[in-house]
C-alpha cells in the first residue's frame, strides 16, 4: 500500500507517496528538500535525495556530449536543460537529469528559476533519466509520468550495465526503440558503445570519436 503524506516530518524520500498538489509544492520547495529531485503525478509525489556518485555524474555528462555533438554535426537545433523542473500545474511535475527541445521553432524559455510551464512552452522533446539507485523506478512509474507529460522520446541510462534503453512515446503510450526518432538515425547501439568506451577513455577521446563517427556518410 502506498504511504500517504501527512506532514513533512513523515516524508519517505526516494519512494512514491500519496499527496495533493499543495502538499507536494510545500514539501518539494521547502528548505529541507529543495536540493532533491521532485516528481508529482496526479496525487502521487516522489522526492529523490539519494547521493549522486561518480557513475551518475559521468554517465550524465557522457549522454550530454553524445546528444550535443550529434546536434552540432547534423545541424539539428537543440536546447539542452540539466536538472530542470517541468510543470503542468496541479497535475504533474518532473525534474529529469537531462531534457532537450529539438528541431525548428525552439521555444523561448523564461530566464528565471521557476519550473517551466509546459502549457506555455510545451513538453521537452527528449527526456533522459540516469538510473543508479532509481533505475527500476525510471523504467516504471517515471515512464508512465512522461507518457502523460507529452514528451516524444524517453531514455533511461543504466549506470551499472552501461546501457541506454529508449522509448518512443505517442498518444500516451510508449514502446522501446533501437534507433532514435527525434535524433534521426542515431542508433542506441552507438550510444551504448559510447557508454562502454567511457570506462577507459576520457571525455575528449570520446568526443573526437563521436565527431568522426557522426561525420561519416551513412
Amino acid at each position: 500500500m502506498m504511504a500517504e503524506l501527512t506532514t513533512m516530518q513523515t516524508l519517505q524520500t526516494d519512494t512514491w507517496m500519496q499527496a495533493n498538489w499543495s502538499q507536494f509544492v510545500a514539501t518539494a520547495y521547502s528548505e529541507t528538500y529543495q536540493n532533491g529531485q521532485a516528481y508529482y503525478d496526479d496525487g502521487q509525489m516522489r522526492i529523490e535525495m539519494a547521493p549522486l556518485g561518480s557513475a551518475h555524474g559521468q554517465d550524465n555528462s557522457l549522454i550530454s556530449t553524445v546528444v550535443t555533438l550529434y546536434g552540432l554535426v547534423k545541424s539539428l537545433p537543440l536546447k539542452e536543460l540539466i536538472n530542470t523542473s517541468f510543470r503542468k500545474t496541479g497535475v504533474r511535475e518532473c525534474q529529469p537529469d537531462l531534457a532537450y527541445y529539438i528541431g525548428a521553432n525552439l521555444p523561448e524559455l523564461p530566464r528565471d528559476n521557476a519550473p517551466i510551464d509546459v502549457d506555455q512552452s510545451g513538453a521537452p522533446t527528449l527526456v533522459v533519466e540516469v538510473g543508479a539507485t532509481s533505475f527500476s523506478d525510471d523504467l516504471g512509474s517515471k515512464r508512465l509520468l512522461y507518457e502523460q507529460f507529452g514528451v516524444e522520446e524517453y531514455w533511461v541510462i543504466n549506470t551499472q550495465e552501461k546501457e541506454a534503453i529508449a522509448f518512443a512515446i505517442a498518444d500516451g503510450r510508449s514502446g522501446r526503440i533501437l534507433v532514435s526518432q527525434v535524433l534521426p538515425e542515431l542508433s542506441l547501439a552507438l550510444v551504448n558503445q559510447a557508454l562502454r568506451r567511457s570506462i577507459t577513455e576520457d571525455t575528449s577521446e570520446i568526443g573526437r570519436w563521436l565527431l568522426q563517427t557522426y561525420s561519416e556518410p551513412n
